[in-house]
């Protein structure tokens, strides 16, 4: 499913993006990318969804590969098409993450993806709420986005009691670093 989802993403993108304008998204990209790095970072001994695969590739992988293509296209395919009007905007943001939801479910029912410690497909469905106006307001108001990103971080590691200082060991390496 995983695939599918890459290669439907990929095509999308190709087709539909002006990609000379690719520089004009790739901050937004790279906040995109580095708040999932974060998330696998804090949550190393302890994650809230886990993506599974059918072919036997490392959950790892696939991580890495949603990471590195598939949000860059959505980065790319969501900010493109954003719309002047306010109205358009909220049905605009609906739809991507009515998109985004629907996958995660179909997912979900497939096996693609594994929830924990309280995590839950109603919990992807908010996140996904607030995710696509974080990146359209990192698009224009970065500083802005990353202040509300670590506040969302803080609140997702104390609601779901993420013992990241504890049991994550690249974060006690750093805490112990001279």
């Amino acid at each position: 499913m995983h695939v599918i989802i890459l290669f439907f993403a990929l095509a999308i993108a190709w087709y539909s993006v002006n990609w000379r304008r690719f520089y004009e998204y790739q901050a937004t990209i790279l906040y995109m990318a580095a708040m999932n790095l974060l998330y696998y970072f804090l949550t190393t001994d302890y994650r809230l969804w886990t993506l599974q695969s059918n072919l036997g590739l490392p959950s790892a992988v696939i991580d890495l590969l949603y990471t590195f293509v598939l949000f860059p296209c959505t980065v790319m395919i969501f900010l493109s098409h954003y719309p002047q009007q306010l109205g358009k905007q909220i049905i605009h943001t609906g739809k991507w993450v009515i998109i985004y939801f629907v996958f995660e479910w179909v997912g979900y029912l497939f096996g693609a993806i594994y929830y924990d410690h309280g995590w839950s497909l109603g919990w992807s469905g908010l996140f996904l709420v607030v995710m696509f106006p974080m990146l359209r307001m990192h698009y224009k108001r970065p500083i802005l986005a990353y202040g509300l990103s670590v506040i969302v971080t803080i609140f997702l590691l104390y609601w779901f009691k993420v013992p990241w200082l504890a049991s994550n060991a690249l974060a006690e390496e750093l805490l112990t670093w001279n």
